[in-house]
């Protein structure tokens, strides 16, 4: 049921809190003033709220926030991140300026995702029963070392484990509740080094010319399929982004040719394993090469079932269309939290998110904050 009229009245507004959201810059990495802008939201609804900054320079420092309120079971998470990634130049408006211009509020963050935690909280005050977490980090655009695995951590020596857990990416492709994320594909990237000696292109024999070395290796990942895909994930895919070796002169053979390349994998593979198989093809072509990958995430998948059918029905109640189910899409801190408790995905409209004048539709933030208070209607009352 939703409140009676009087504490409507005293509810957070979603839209006034996400300009506020947005008026506090935040790139990556973010601490400081929005986070003093949501605790500030959170306190009044009964809300514990622990803040915490980790990490150096370059990755960090970056502030975290847990917030819990009641006790006991079940414990539902929000999850989400407060940082933007950098706004570039352009705007109509400024991008920490938010501006309604026709139905739309714009401003860096208004998909991604500042509009999802002011309906998150705007749902957790129209639904004061349970218990509630909310896991939001400042580093979910960048590299998430001091993020949400640290946040993580701080739940592990809390004795914090949810039951569920819902990430406000924003998930909806063209309408608002036609898509919920159950699962993200793995992404690795490798940096490969060929090593060669520098000399003079009239004199071959005194030199060592790495470039068909490393054109000869990257033939032979490029040619790779690595799998079909399955039921719930497309094929994993292999790219090479980048390509470079930087010699400008004319009559020089460079001593050093370099490549990257991305992989983004489903749940039939694993990063490790995948980097190991890049570097031993490297190594084969050019044994003296320097190879060095990083996973970023693993792929996951949360099967249909008991959060996708209580996240899929709060989006019929209130939006009156069944959403789709998908893994599509880049990575998330999804695949972090998903090693605690059954997660999924679903928020705002993606089609400005990154972008100049970044925007949400002032209805759908409003009808977010419905859906997201479904949700734990269904999810307290199951």
């Amino acid at each position: 049921m939703p409140p009676p009229p009087e504490r409507e009245a005293c509810l957070p507004d979603a839209i006034e809190l996400t300009k506020a959201l947005i008026a506090a810059e935040s790139v990556t990495p973010a601490r400081g003033a929005v986070f003093d802008v949501l605790e500030a939201a959170l306190l009044p609804l009964g809300f514990r709220v622990e803040r915490f900054v980790e990490g150096e320079a370059p990755d960090g420092p970056v502030e975290n926030l847990l917030a819990v309120r009641g006790e006991g079971g079940p414990h539902f998470a929000f999850a989400g991140h407060l940082d933007v990634v950098p706004p570039g130049a352009g705007w109509t408006s400024g991008a920490f300026q938010p501006e309604i211009r026709g139905g739309l509020l714009h401003g860096r963050g208004a998909v991604d995702m500042k509009g999802a935690i002011a309906a998150f909280v705007v749902a957790a005050a129209r639904v004061p029963e349970g218990m509630v977490s909310m896991i939001v980090t400042g580093d979910e655009e960048g590299p998430a070392t001091f993020g949400t695995p640290r946040l993580i951590e701080r739940m592990a020596e809390r004795g914090l484990r949810p039951d569920m857990c819902l990430v406000g990416e924003p998930t909806s492709a063209q309408r608002l509740g036609d898509t919920i994320k159950i699962g993200r594909r793995g992404s690795a990237v490798i940096d490969v080094a060929v090593i060669g000696q520098q000399g003079h292109v009239a004199y071959p024999h005194l030199a060592d010319n790495p470039v068909p070395r490393l054109v000869r290796a990257l033939a032979e990942i490029d040619a790779i399929e690595l799998d079909s895909g399955n039921a719930w994930f497309q094929p994993s895919n292999i790219e090479v982004i980048d390509l470079e070796v930087g010699n400008r002169a004319t009559n020089i053979i460079p001593a050093r040719a370099t490549a990257r390349i991305s992989i983004r994998f489903n749940d039939l593979q694993e990063g490790p394993d995948l980097v190991a198989r890049i570097e031993q093809i490297v190594l084969r072509h050019a044994p003296d090469s320097v190879v060095k990958g990083r996973v970023y995430g693993e792929a996951f998948l949360t099967e249909p079932g008991v959060l996708s059918s209580l996240v899929s029905g709060a989006i019929q109640a209130r939006l009156g269309l069944a959403p789709e189910l998908s893994t599509t899409g880049g990575t998330s801190d999804a695949r972090f939290l998903s090693k605690l408790c059954p997660v999924v995905e679903f928020g705002l409209i993606n089609a400005t998110m990154h972008k100049l004048d970044e925007a949400v539709a002032l209805d759908d933030l409003t009808a977010l904050a419905e859906v997201y208070a479904e949700v734990l209607r269904r999810a307290f009352s199951s």
